[in-house]
C-alpha cells in the first residue's frame, strides 16, 4: 500500500525565509517526492533551486519537462511555467496565468490531487491573497491531507488564513513542527483512492490546465457565465462553485479567486487612471498652445474657447491626480520582491 508520498507546497511573499526554515528538518530518506511553487516574476533568474539546495539534504535541481518523479527529491517550479504532476512525471506548461501568476499554486495542487488522490499532502505557507485555497480544496476532496503554516508566525498570513477559512484543514502547525510531521505522515498508509472519486468537473478542469484543445474549444464550460469579464483577456468569466468556495475561469483558461480578481481590477483601474491623466495633461498643453496661437492672430473668441478647454482639462487632471496620489483604499498587493535572498544566505550562488 502506498503512503503519502506526494508532498506539494505553495508559498509566495516571505516564501524563501519559510522554506529555508522548513527544509532542514526533512530527512533525506523521506519516502516521498516534494514539489514547491513560489510566486515569482517571469524575468526571475531561477536561482531558487540553488538557494534551497544549501538548506536541505534532499536532492534539489531545476525541473526538466517530463522528468520522472523520485522520492527524496525536491522539484521547484521554474519562472514563467506552471508545474503539473502526471503519472510519475513532472510537466512544465506555459499555460494561462492563474490568480495572476505563472507559476501558480492551484495548478500544481489540482494536478497532484487528480493523479494521486489520498496520497497527496498539500501545504500552504506564507503569502498574500489566496492562491492555493482552491487547489487545497481539491486535495481534500480527493482524500489528501491538508496543512497550513500557523498564520500567527507567517510573514504574510493571508494565504494560510484564506485556506483555513475555506478548506477543512487537518494540521495548522509552525514551521518548526512541520518537518517531523511530514516525515511521519509520509510513512503512513494512504486511504484507497476509490473512496474519493474524481468528479466530471475535476476531470474537465484538469484537461483545461493541460491545454487539451478539445476541452478548450468546447462551448460547454464548467460553471455558469458571470457578469464579469476576464481582467487578462476581457472574455467572459464562468463562475465556479466548490461548495461555498467561489472562483472564476475564462474560456482560454485564465483563472481567478475573488481576491485575485479584485487585485487585478485594482491594478487595471490604476493603469487606466494614469493613462487618463496623461491624456488630459497633453490636452491642456495643446489647448494652451492653440489659445496662444489664436491670440497671435487676434482670434480672441477662439482663444477663449481653447483657454476654457485648457482649464477644464487641468481641473479634471487635478482631480485624477488627487485620487491616484491620495487614495486611502487599502488593497493587499503581492510582494513582487518575495524572491529576495534572506540576509543570512550566501552572497553568491554556488
Amino acid at each position: 500500500m502506498a503512503g503519502h508520498d506526494i508532498i506539494v507546497i505553495g508559498t509566495s511573499a516571505g516564501g524563501v525565509e519559510a522554506l529555508i526554515r522548513l527544509l532542514p528538518q526533512i530527512p533525506a530518506d523521506i519516502p516521498a517526492a516534494l514539489f514547491v511553487v513560489m510566486h515569482m516574476p517571469a524575468q526571475n533568474p531561477g536561482l531558487l533551486p540553488t538557494i534551497l539546495g544549501r538548506y536541505t539534504a534532499l536532492s534539489v535541481k531545476p525541473v526538466i519537462n517530463d522528468e520522472t518523479i523520485k522520492p527524496g527529491h525536491l522539484y521547484v517550479a521554474p519562472p514563467d511555467y506552471h508545474m503539473l504532476i502526471e503519472d510519475y512525471k513532472v510537466q512544465l506548461i506555459r499555460g494561462p496565468k492563474e490568480n495572476r501568476h505563472r507559476p501558480a499554486i492551484d495548478p500544481l495542487f489540482r494536478s497532484a490531487a487528480l493523479v494521486y488522490g489520498p496520497r497527496v499532502i498539500g501545504i500552504v505557507l506564507t503569502g498574500s491573497l489566496d492562491d492555493g485555497t482552491a487547489g487545497l480544496f481539491t486535495i481534500k476532496k480527493r482524500g489528501g491531507i491538508t496543512i497550513v503554516q500557523d498564520p500567527a508566525e507567517a510573514l504574510f498570513p493571508s494565504m494560510p488564513l484564506n485556506a483555513a477559512e475555506n478548506v477543512q484543514i487537518d494540521y495548522t502547525v509552525s514551521l518548526d513542527e512541520m518537518g517531523l510531521l511530514l516525515a511521519k505522515l509520509a510513512r503512513q498508509t494512504a486511504p484507497t483512492a476509490q473512496n474519493f472519486p474524481i468528479t466530471a468537473e475535476m476531470a474537465k478542469e484538469g484537461r483545461t490546465m493541460e491545454l487539451d484543445m478539445d476541452t478548450l474549444e468546447d462551448d460547454n464550460k464548467i460553471g455558469v457565465p458571470s457578469v464579469f469579464s476576464c481582467p487578462e483577456c476581457h472574455g467572459v468569466l464562468w463562475e465556479l462553485h466548490d461548495e461555498e468556495l467561489v472562483r472564476y475561469r475564462c474560456r482560454v483558461g485564465h483563472a481567478f479567486s475573488p481576491e485575485s480578481m479584485l487585485a487585478e481590477q485594482t491594478e487595471a483601474l490604476e493603469t487606466a487612471l494614469w493613462m487618463a491623466l496623461k491624456t488630459l495633461e497633453e490636452s491642456a498643453s495643446l489647448s494652451h498652445r492653440m489659445a496662444a496661437r489664436a491670440e497671435e492672430r487676434n482670434q480672441h473668441n477662439l482663444a477663449r474657447r481653447f483657454a476654457d478647454r485648457e482649464r477644464d482639462a487641468q481641473t479634471r487632471a487635478r482631480t485624477i491626480r488627487e485620487v491616484l496620489v491620495k487614495s486611502e483604499t487599502s488593497v493587499e498587493l503581492e510582494d513582487t520582491d518575495a524572491f529576495n535572498m534572506p540576509p543570512d544566505a550566501p552572497a553568491e550562488a554556488s
